[in-house]
C-alpha cells in the first residue's frame, strides 16, 4: 500500500496534535509531508522531530529563523519557510496527497483554496473556508476535483449519517439536525453571563478545543457557524438545518429522513474519531479514542431551544439563519466581527455578553455584498474587522 502523504495546516493546535496522534499510530499508511504553526517554536521542533517532515512553515518570521536554526543545529533536513505565500505553497504543494485544514480563522481560508485548486484530499476543520468563502470555495473544490471531507464532529456525524449517493440527499432527507452541548454555561440565568471570565468560558465540560473555539461553544456562536457550514457542505436550505442542546456531548449529530427515521452517529467527545475517519474514508481505522460503553453511559438528554430560556441565553445562535437568508458575504461579515470580539473578550476589553453585541452592531454596519474572488472576500472581511475594532473601543 503506497503510504498517504500529509500536509497539517496549524499542526500546533489541538486538531492538528490530534491529527498527528492518529497519523503516528499508522506509520504504515500515512507519512507526514509538512507542518505549519504561527510562533509555538518548540512544539513544532518536536514535531519535526519525530516526523520529519519536508517542509514547516511559520506565519512568524522569527519564530521560522528560530525553528531554522535549531532544525539544522540538530541535523534534520526539514526546510523551514515563512508567511502566508509560504503557507499557500505547501497546502498546493504537489507531493502532498492530502491535507488537513486546521488553522483557525479567516487566515485559514487562503492555503483551503489553494488546496482545493490543487485536488487535494482536503480534511476541513476550518468552518471558515466555508463561512467565509462559500460558494466561491466550492468553485475550488468542484474546479481543482479535490474530495472535501469534513472533520468538525458534527459534520463528520452528519456525513457518516446521510446516503451514499449525494444525487439523492434533496429527495431523502427531510433534514439535519445539529447537536450542541450548551457549553459551560447552558444552566445559567441569561442575567449572569456577564459577569464571565475568559477562564470560565474556556472550561468546555466535554471537549478539550482552542481558546477562541471554547469561547464560541460558550456562546454558541461556534454552532451558528456550524449551520452556515452544513448549509454549503450539504446543500440543504436554511428551513432544513436545527440544532438541538444534547449536553453529553454523545450523539454528535443526526439526519431525519423523508419517513421520519433518524440516522444518528454516535462516540466518545474525541476529535481523534473523525480525524481518522477523514484520514482513512471511505474505510475506517482505529482512532485511539475510549469505545463508547453502553453499561455505564450516563441517561442522554436534548433539550429543545425554545425551552428554558436558551435563545435569551444565546442570541448568537439565530444570526446563522438571519445571515444565510441575508445578502450574499453576510456570513464573512459576521464571522469577522465574531473573530474580533472573541479576541477583545478574551483581552478582557469586552465583557462575555458583548461579544453578540458587538457582532450585531457590525452586521447593522457593513453592507454585505458578492465577493467574486479571494480578493473581494479579503477585502470584505477587513472592512467588517476595522468596524467590529471602532465597536469594541465604544464599549471601553
Amino acid at each position: 500500500m503506497k503510504k498517504q502523504r500529509v500536509t497539517v495546516l496549524g499542526s500546533t493546535g489541538s486538531i492538528g496534535t490530534s491529527t498527528l496522534d492518529v497519523i503516528g499510530r499508522h506509520p504504515d499508511r500515512f507519512e507526514v509531508f509538512a507542518l505549519s504553526a504561527g510562533r509555538q517554536v518548540d512544539l513544532l521542533l518536536e514535531q519535526c522531530q519525530r516526523f520529519r517532515p519536508r517542509l514547516a512553515v511559520m506565519a512568524d518570521p522569527d519564530a521560522a529563523a528560530q525553528l531554522a536554526q535549531r532544525l539544522q543545529a540538530e541535523g534534520l533536513p526539514t526546510r523551514v519557510m515563512q508567511g502566508p505565500d509560504a503557507l499557500e505553497r505547501m497546502a498546493a504543494h504537489e507531493e502532498a496527497d492530502t491535507v488537513m485544514a486546521a488553522i483557525v480563522g479567516a487566515a485559514g481560508l487562503a492555503p483551503c483554496l489553494a488546496a482545493a485548486r490543487a485536488g487535494k484530499r482536503l480534511l476541513l476543520a476550518n468552518k471558515e473556508a466555508l463561512v467565509v468563502g462559500g460558494e466561491l470555495f466550492l468553485s475550488a473544490v468542484r474546479t481543482g476535483g479535490a474530495t472535501l471531507l469534513p472533520i468538525d464532529s458534527e459534520h463528520s456525524a452528519i456525513f457518516q449519517s446521510l446516503p451514499e449517493d449525494r444525487a439523492s440527499w434533496d429527495e431523502r432527507v427531510e433534514k439535519i439536525i445539529l447537536t450542541a452541548s450548551g457549553g459551560p454555561f447552558r444552566t445559567w440565568e441569561p442575567a449572569r453571563l456577564r459577569e464571565v471570565t475568559p477562564e470560565q468560558a474556556c472550561a468546555h465540560p466535554n471537549w478539550v478545543m482552542g481558546r477562541k473555539i471554547s469561547v464560541d461553544s460558550a456562546t454558541m456562536m461556534n454552532k451558528a457557524l456550524e449551520v452556515i457550514e452544513a448549509r454549503y457542505l450539504f446543500g440543504l436550505g436554511p428551513d432544513r438545518l436545527d440544532v438541538v442542546i444534547h449536553p453529553q456531548s454523545i450523539i454528535h449529530s443526526m439526519v431525519q429522513y423523508r419517513d421520519t427515521s433518524v440516522v444518528a452517529q454516535l462516540g466518545t467527545p474525541d476529535m481523534r474519531v473523525p480525524i481518522a475517519y477523514g484520514l482513512s474514508w471511505p474505510e475506517r481505522i482505529e482512532s485511539g479514542a475510549q469505545a463508547l460503553d453502553f453499561s455505564t453511559l450516563a441517561d442522554m438528554s436534548f433539550e429543545s431551544l425554545d425551552r428554558n430560556g436558551h435563545r435569551e441565553r444565546f442570541p448568537g445562535l439565530a444570526l446563522a439563519w438571519e445571515s444565510l437568508r441575508a445578502v450574499p458575504g453576510t456570513t464573512a461579515v459576521l464571522n469577522a466581527a465574531n473573530e474580533v470580539a472573541v479576541a477583545a473578550f478574551l483581552d478582557r476589553q469586552i465583557r462575555f455578553d458583548q461579544i453578540h453585541a458587538v457582532n450585531l452592531a457590525t452586521l447593522d454596519a457593513v453592507a454585505g455584498s458578492k465577493p467574486q474572488d479571494l480578493a473581494g472576500l479579503l477585502e470584505l472581511d477587513g472592512q467588517a474587522r476595522r468596524q467590529a475594532d471602532r465597536i469594541v473601543r465604544s464599549f471601553s
